[in-house]
């Protein structure tokens, strides 16, 4: 049994996103997500969701990488659309099934709202996917400059941040591992009842733990074994330059801010 987890993977390309600076990278993303929940309209939507088919094809990812992404949340966008579609009351009837009557608003919400979540997660998946680790870091770990010059960690949570998203792939694998290794041994998760599937899930999380731990201990030796400290000042192989593309990138990335606040 596979796990087909994308998130944390670098996929190499040479395209204009790839090219960009990590801080405006990170910048302009973080923006988009955010103002995804402003999403209220047709209109805001459709721009939305075509801004994040134009960033795949610009950035010249494989669809079947992108889609990898979203694959995994597909039945808790379907539940949350559910849930829409019965909680909310206001707008107009269009079907009554006994004592529940469902709106015309109730069915926009089921579509708004998984549809909103799932232009969040591509622009997500759209930044890991396009930017490497170590970029990552240095864009958070000039996120966090502020909280460095203030004495605190700034560059260690930085760093912890750019770890956590590199042993997402790894711990993926070994949850794959261990729930092959299950199987072998007549203890398949998929197997059973419902209630035999719920607890075959705890001894998965414990193994899972300890592999974690043991992750985290090695990678604490070999970072002590190099004499890392994080609180001194540490040069770069390739410093980060906010270059013409950037701008451009923050400038684009406005534009559509702004035109989404008019559509509302």
């Amino acid at each position: 049994m596979a796990l087909r987890i994308t998130i944390g993977q670098y996929y190499h390309a040479d395209s204009p996103v790839h090219r960009l600076d990590p801080r405006a990278k990170l910048a302009c993303a973080l923006a988009l997500m955010v103002t995804v929940f402003f999403i209220v309209t047709p209109l805001q939507l459709a721009l939305g969701l075509s801004c994040a088919a134009a960033l795949v094809v610009v950035a010249r990812l494989p669809l079947r990488n992108v889609l990898a992404s979203v694959r995994p949340l597909v039945v808790v966008l379907v539940i949350l659309g559910v849930f829409n579609l019965f909680y909310v009351h206001t707008g107009t009837i269009v079907l009554t099934l006994g004592p529940v009557a469902i709106t015309d608003e109730a069915i926009w919400w089921a579509v708004c709202y998984p549809l909103r979540l799932s232009a969040a997660i591509l622009y997500g998946a759209i930044i890991l996917l396009t930017t490497t680790q170590i970029q990552l870091a240095d864009a958070f770990d000039a996120a966090l400059a502020p909280i460095t010059h203030l004495g605190g960690p700034g560059h260690e949570l930085a760093m912890v941040f750019s770890l956590m998203l590199r042993f997402i792939p790894t711990l993926a694998d070994e949850a794959s591992a261990i729930i092959d290794a299950q199987t072998a041994r007549g203890g398949g998760m998929g197997e059973g009842s419902f209630a035999h599937r719920v607890r075959s899930i705890g001894p998965m999380l414990v193994a899972l733990l300890g592999s974690a731990m043991r992750h985290a201990d090695g990678v604490a030796r070999a970072l002590d074994a190099r004499c890392y400290e994080g609180s001194v000042g540490r040069s770069h192989w390739h410093p980060l330059r906010f270059r013409t593309m950037d701008a451009v990138a923050v400038m684009l990335t406005g534009s559509y801010l702004i035109v989404l606040f008019l559509l509302a």
